[in-house]
């Protein structure tokens, strides 16, 4: 029986709630999820479903991770909240401490917000105003193709998916989109920028490091994009890594950006910064960067600010998730995890109904071979059937991909395997 806390959630939910990334009419019901521990969340009726891509690849180390919820338990006893202009607090000189020694080294600064998406918008502004601040005329931003990078309104301008964006695009910042580099395409990006670059009119360049999340877990060639940034870096042109969805360990590595040589000016960071449990991002700069805000003149410092900036808790959960990162059975669990991937991989590879797949670290993707639109019936079709059996799989067009905790267990990894397979049987 349903207790009175959860009866009826799913219509008292449609009484007020206007939920993300839905069209109500075309889906009304909402599952209610009351519970979630380890990989799993549980629904009001107690089944149980293995959260593949651990909740938008936030609670890499599990839902309600006793450690985590210990340490923010005890800080939430010292200090919750206080305003981060003209203060500071352990937690967060802590994290900015810890943090600096696991990104790449030539990262000096950390700017603190709330989620991913003003991440990127702070990288934007940070490159857009490093020039202006300098006394030069840069408006314009580079992008790849089919990029996402938020929905706030200099990360839409980024972005290239107009499912996302199309109605606010006549108000956008000025970018120029280029092509993800591939083994074979490098020469001709090289070429095309070289002649973009020639304007001196470039601010900054936008990517996600080896891994589009949005793009379908689309994959790009790391030496063709090292040659990208080597470009950047002899014009000037500030570079941004939009590690949101990459960092913490996924692409097998603790940043993208650590598997490629040239490093960004400037990392953006959020999702699995606090394993999920609070709100919180990042963005972290060089040296250089920073030096070209720090002035005698009020007007060249950086303003923007929120109101739970470095907020305590959410450093603390960051402090923690660290700690799990570095210790020897993530990193193991991160091993085990790509390992089955791969064996997963060999055995689907051949299958007449996939066209193609791909993996980088613990995130693994699979193309159907047959179109289909990204929020279409067959997609929704495969949604329904993922839930039915106790796995959740939010497939990206015809795109099926997994992104589980790192403490997913071989039971629970193989039956979201199974479950992908007996989906292909339906299409």
């Amino acid at each position: 029986m349903k207790s009175m806390t959860t009866k009826n959630l799913s219509e008292r939910d449609k009484r007020h709630i206007w939920h993300p990334l839905t069209q109500h009419k075309l889906h009304p019901d909402l599952l209610p999820i009351v519970k979630a521990q380890g990989a799993l969340l549980y629904d009001e009726e107690g089944k149980e479903y293995i959260d593949g891509i651990a909740s938008w690849y936030t609670c890499m180390y599990g839902h309600c991770n006793k450690y985590i919820l210990e340490k923010v338990h005890d800080q939430m006893q010292q200090l919750d909240q206080v305003v981060f202009s003209g203060f500071t607090h352990e937690p967060a000189v802590k994290l900015s401490e810890e943090l600096i020694r696991l990104l790449p080294n030539n990262q000096e600064k950390l700017f603190f917000s709330d989620n991913g998406s003003t991440s990127t918008e702070i990288g934007i502004k940070m490159a857009l105003q490093y020039h202006f601040n300098k006394g030069e005329k840069r408006k314009i931003m580079l992008a790849f193709e089919d990029g996402f990078h938020g929905d706030t309104f200099g990360a839409m301008s980024v972005s290239g998916l107009s499912v996302y964006n199309g109605p606010f695009e006549d108000y956008f910042i000025e970018v120029e989109r280029i092509p993800t580099p591939t083994k074979d395409n490098s020469g001709a990006i090289i070429a095309k920028l070289e002649s973009i670059l020639k304007q001196q009119n470039i601010a900054g360049f936008i990517y996600e490091p080896l891994v589009q999340g949005a793009a379908a877990m689309k994959m790009h060639d790391a030496a063709g994009l090292n040659k990208i940034l080597k470009l950047f870096q002899k014009h000037n042109v500030l570079t941004i890594a939009d590690e949101v969805m990459t960092g913490f360990g996924k692409t097998g590595t603790n940043f993208a950006s650590d598997q490629i040589e040239i490093k960004p000016d400037i990392i953006c960071l959020s999702k699995a910064l606090t394993a999920g449990l609070m709100p919180m991002a990042i963005t972290s700069c060089t040296m250089d960067v920073y030096d070209a805000f720090y002035s005698d003149e009020l007007a060249k410092g950086l303003f923007h600010g929120h109101t739970y900036t470095a907020n305590p808790l959410a450093c603390t959960a960051a402090l923690a998730g660290i700690d799990l990162l570095r210790s020897d059975e993530i990193q193991n669990s991160i091993e085990r995890i790509m390992g089955s991937h791969k064996t997963f991989g060999e055995k689907i590879e051949s299958h007449p109904k996939v066209a193609a797949i791909r993996q980088c670290g613990i995130i693994f993707a699979l193309d159907l071979n047959v179109q289909m639109e990204r929020y279409g019936s067959l997609r929704d079709k495969l949604f329904n059937h993922f839930m039915a059996n106790g796995v959740f799989l939010r497939p990206l067009g015809n795109t099926i991909y997994i992104l589980a905790p790192y403490i997913i267990s071989d039971v629970e990894l193989k039956k979201v395997y199974d479950v992908i397979e007996s989906a292909l049987e339906l299409i």
